[in-house]
């Protein structure tokens, strides 16, 4: 039995079974989805499956309600579609606003003790690394928008004891990241390595590669609505002024006083 498995150690097999009966347990996809320049949300999917209640479910469901909490910490809502299920919904009404949602809601860091926790066998808890960058450029109209985001899931791969991967959490884990704005996206490739994006009308969706750094970069145009209602403010006054002098009489001949007629002699 030795020749043919060579694993020895109970607790290696113990992670092995587990990723295997664990396999696609957890389905979690983030999008953010612009109307404009100034207003979107922030919409997270997530979805358990049976084999991962059934196997801790009082740590999940856990999660799920802490997820809950920080979503009306953000002025967001969550959907309970079942216990097992949840959407949650964050809006922004500005690039920064979004920005600092977003990191707030995702950075490992700020929901973590400053000092570092560790398990049982001394090693420090995986910790995952998220930011988003959102530039924006107003030109009146219109607003170019580039959105970068980093996300390190290298933590996610388990290792045994030797350094050789054991099992990859990807087997575990389906995480997605979808970008949806009025007039659709235009990825940036900035690595040959970087995630190529399935497009589905004005939406990219990028599947993400636990285990790895994912990084995504694309760049979208977005109305402006201040810049808008500036320019029919505009075009309404030059119209008003347009129509006054070409088409009506001038008030100034119109109202003029009349002068009293001479007395006849």
């Amino acid at each position: 039995m030795n020749r043919v498995f060579p694993i020895q150690n109970p607790i290696l097999w113990l992670v092995l079974l587990t990723s295997v009966l664990l396999s696609g347990c957890v389905k979690y996809d983030v999008g953010v989805n612009f109307n404009n320049s100034n207003s979107g949300e922030l919409v997270q999917h997530i979805k358990l499956g049976e084999q991962l209640t059934s196997f801790s479910g009082d740590y999940v469901y856990e999660w799920l309600n802490s997820i809950e909490r920080r979503a009306q910490k953000l002025e967001g809502k969550a959907q309970r579609v079942s216990q097992e299920e949840i959407i949650v919904t964050i809006p922004f009404s500005s690039g920064g606003e979004l920005q600092e949602k977003f990191n707030q809601f995702f950075n490992s860091r700020a929901n973590q003790p400053s000092e570092p926790v560790q398990s049982e066998s001394g090693s420090e808890l995986p910790k995952i690394e998220s930011n988003v960058i959102l530039e924006q450029n107003n030109f009146l109209l219109l607003v170019k928008n580039r959105l970068i985001y980093d996300l390190d899931l290298r933590s996610l791969s388990l290792i045994s004891n030797k350094g050789n991967v054991l099992a990859n959490a990807g087997s575990i884990l389906d995480l997605e990241f979808a970008l949806k704005t009025p007039w659709g996206a235009k990825n940036l490739p900035q690595t040959e390595t970087a995630i190529e994006p399935e497009k589905n009308g004005n939406q990219l969706l990028w599947k993400l590669k636990t285990g790895e750094l994912n990084h995504i970069e694309a760049v979208f145009w977005l109305p402006s609505p201040l810049g808008i209602g500036a320019f029919l403010i505009i075009l309404f006054v030059w119209g008003g002024l347009y129509l006054r002098y070409n088409f009506m009489p001038d008030p100034r001949i119109q109202f003029s006083p009349i002068s009293p007629k001479a007395p006849v002699t």
